[in-house]
C-alpha cells in the first residue's frame, strides 16, 4: 500500500502508559502513527493534521481536547477525536474495544500479516530551529535496525528486572525508540508525573537508567551544587572538595594511586549522596540532543554515575553513536562511537554524513527536501560539522548551517563558545552573534537563583529582574566571565559585547524546541533590538 493510502493517526499527549498502547495498537493496523508534541502552536496543530491528513486524534486530557476542538472546523479529514482521561461529551479511547467485533479482528489479523518491513510506521514533524515542520518518514526497517542495534548498546546496564524511568517527550523518536530498547530488553517503564516532579520520582522509582537532554542535566547539578553552597564549614569545605577531585577525573587513564585515594573518600563522603538522589540505583544516563558540558560528564562519572552521550537525528531513528557503558568506549567531548549498521564518513567540508538501515524513507511530500540531504550514494547529510578521534571516537564541533562569517570575512562557530562559556554558574542560556557584523557578541541569559545569591552577598539590590541586568556592578561582573572565557578563543571568536537577557528561554516561549535546543532565528527576531544595541 503506498504511503499516501494509509491512514494517518495522531496523539497528542504527555507522557503515559496509553500513548505506547496506542503506538503498539496503531503499528499493528498498518495504520501510520503522526506524534505532535502537546506544546505545539494551534497554527502549527492545524498545519500538521491537514499535511498528514489525519483521520483519528487521541488527545491526553481536556486542556489538549480543546486545543484540537479549536481549529476541529479547519481541518476536513478528522474523523473523530478520543481522549485517554475520561471526558464528557468525548469519546474515551476504550470504547474502541467495545466497538468490535469478531469481523473486525479477522480484519485486523490480515492487516498485520501484510504489514513488510519496508512499510512505513510514523511521520514525525520536526519542530526544527527554523521554519515550517517537515514529516519525517520512518518505517518498521528504520526503527527496527535501530532498536536492535542500541539494544547490544544497552546489553550491559539494562537487564530484565530493571527498571527505567521515562520523562523526555516521547513525540520524539529518540524516548520511543529507547522504550521499544526497555521492552526488547524486559525493563520495566515507569512514567514521571511531570518535569517538576523528576526528583521524587527519581527516588520513589529507583531506575537503572534514564534518557535525559544535557538542558536537565545541567539543572540537577546546579541544584546540587546551590545545596552545597548553603552548607557551612567542614561540610562545606569536603562538598567542594570532592567536586574540586572529581573535575579532575579521566577515563582510560591511570590517575595515580594518591587521586584513587581522594576519589574513594569524595564518593564515601560526598558522591553517594548524590547518587542517593538519583535513586541510588542507576547505572547510566544517556543524554543527547546537544552537547553536554564536559565538566558535568566528569564529576557525574567520578561519582560512579555513568553518563552515555550519544548523538542522532529524527531522521536517523536517532541514533548514529554514542558512547558505550565500558570506558574503553567512552572519550569525554565525544558522542563515542557509531553503533553496529551505521556508516559514517567526515565529507570534505567536515559535514557528517552517514549511511544505513536507519536513515529514514525521506520527507512526506518533500521529494525536494530529501534530494538534498540524502545524495546519490545513499549517504544522509547530517547538517552538523564533525571529526573522527582516534579513529574511532566522532566528535560534533558545530552545526554547518549555524556557522557564521563576520564582515571581516572570518567564520565563527558558535555552540563551542557557548558551550564553554555556559560552564560558568552565572550563565543559564547564551547565545552568539554577529553574522556580516563586525564582531562576534552574545545575548545571555544569566542564571537567575545565582546571580540574585550573588547580589545579596555584594550589596547589589533590585527590585524586578529587568532591573538586575541593567545594575552597572552586575553588567561589570558579566563582563569578567565572558573575558576569561575568551582568553580561550582566538581572536575574532572573542565576545567583545554582549546584553543581558531578562527571562529565561522556553518551550512556550517559542525560543526553544520541544528538546530544548535554540531556536536561533527566533531569538534573533524576539531581541533584534537588543542585538542592534550590540552593535551601536
Amino acid at each position: 500500500m503506498s504511503v499516501e493510502r494509509r491512514d494517518k493517526i495522531a496523539v497528542i499527549s504527555s507522557n503515559r502508559p496509553e500513548w505506547m498502547i496506542l503506538d503498539m495498537a496503531v503499528q499493528k493496523t498498518g495504520a501510520v502513527l503522526v506524534p505532535i508534541y502537546p506544546t505545539l502552536a494551534v497554527n502549527e496543530l492545524e498545519f500538521v493534521l491537514n499535511d498528514a491528513a489525519v483521520k483519528l486524534v487521541f488527545v491526553s486530557d481536556q486542556e489538549l481536547y480543546d486545543k484540537v476542538q479549536s481549529i476541529r472546523r479547519k481541518v476536513s479529514t478528522v474523523h473523530a477525536v478520543f481522549t485517554f482521561d475520561y471526558l464528557q461529551p468525548s469519546l474515551h479511547w476504550k470504547d474502541i474495544l467495545s466497538r468490535g467485533t469478531e469481523e473486525d479482528y479477522k480484519k485486523l489479523a490480515v492487516a498485520a500479516d501484510s504489514i513488510h518491513l519496508e512499510d512505513m510506521v510514523t511521520i514525525i514533524y520536526t519542530s526544527g530551529t527554523t521554519g515550517t515542520p517537515k514529516g519525517v518518514m520512518l518505517s518498521h526497517k528504520n526503527i527496527l535496525s535501530n532498536v536492535l542495534s542500541c539494544r547490544e548498546v544497552f546489553a550491559d546496564f539494562c537487564v530484565p528486572g530493571d527498571k527505567a524511568l521515562s520523562f523526555l517527550p516521547l513525540n520524539h523518536i529518540f524516548e520511543r525508540m529507547v522504550t521499544y530498547v526497555y521492552l526488547f530488553n524486559g525493563v520495566s517503564v515507569w512514567y514521571a508525573q511531570s518535569l517538576e516532579t523528576i526528583g521524587d520520582n527519581l527516588k520513589e522509582v529507583q531506575p537503572s537508567v534514564f534518557t535525559t537532554v544535557p538542558r536537565l542535566l545541567e539543572k540537577v547539578y546546579e541544584r546540587i551544587m546551590g545545596r552545597g553552597q548553603e552548607l557551612t564549614g567542614l561540610k562545606r569545605k569536603l562538598f567542594f572538595w570532592a567536586v574540586d577531585v572529581g573535575s579532575e577525573f579521566e577515563i582510560n587513564k591511570n590517575q595515580g594511586f594518591l587521586y584513587k585515594l581522594k576519589l574513594a573518600v569524595a564518593n564515601k563522603l560526598i558522591f553517594k549522596k548524590w547518587r542517593e538522589g538519583l535513586g541510588g540505583k542507576v547505572k547510566a544516563i544517556v543524554t543527547g540532543a546537544a552537547a553536554c558540558q564536559v565538566r558535568l560528564l566528569r564529576v557525574f562519572t567520578a561519582g560512579k554515575i555513568v553518563i552515555m552521550e550519544g548523538y542522532g537525528l529524527t531522521e536517523t531513528s536517532p541514533v548514529i553513536a554514542v558512547n558505550r557503558y565500558t570506558e574503553k568506549n567512552r572519550k569525554f567531548g565525544t558522542v563515542g562511537p557509531a553503533i553496529a549498521g551505521v556508516d559514517v564518513k567526515i565529507a570534505e567540508d567536515g559535514e557528517i554524513c552517514c549511511k544505513g538501515d536507519s536513515v529514514m524513507m525521506g520527507y512526506y511530500k518533500r521529494p525536494d527536501l530529501t534530494a538534498e540531504v540524502i545524495d546519490a550514494d545513499g549517504f544522509f547529510h547530517t547538517g552538523d560539522i564533525g571529526m573522527m578521534e582516534a579513529g574511532k571516537f566522532l566528535k560534533i564541533t558545530d552545526r554547518k548551517k549555524e556557522i557564521f562569517k563576520t564582515s571581516g570575512g572570518k567564520y565563527v562557530a558558535p555552540q563551542p563558545i557557548e558551550n564553554k562559556m555556559k560552564e560558568s554558574k552565572f550563565i543559564e542560556q547564551m547565545i552568539v552573534v554577529g553574522p556580516e557584523r563586525k564582531f562576534a557578541g552574545a545575548l545571555i541569559v544569566p542564571s537567575f537563583d545565582n546571580l540574585k545569591t550573588w547580589a545579596g552577598q555584594n550589596n547589589v539590590s533590585f527590585g524586578t529582574v529587568h532591573d538586575l541586568v541593567r545594575n552597572p556592578k552586575v553588567l561589570e561582573m558579566y563582563k569578567h566571565i565572558v573575558e576569561e572565557f575568551n582568553s580561550q578563543f582566538n581572536h575574532v571568536e572573542q565576545i567583545k559585547k554582549f546584553e543581558l537577557c531578562p527571562n529565561e528561554w522556553t518551550v512556550d516561549g517559542g525560543e526553544l524546541t520541544p528538546t530544548l535546543k535554540l531556536k536561533r532565528k527566533v531569538i534573533m527576531e524576539k531581541y533584534r533590538d537588543a542585538i542592534e544595541r550590540i552593535y551601536l
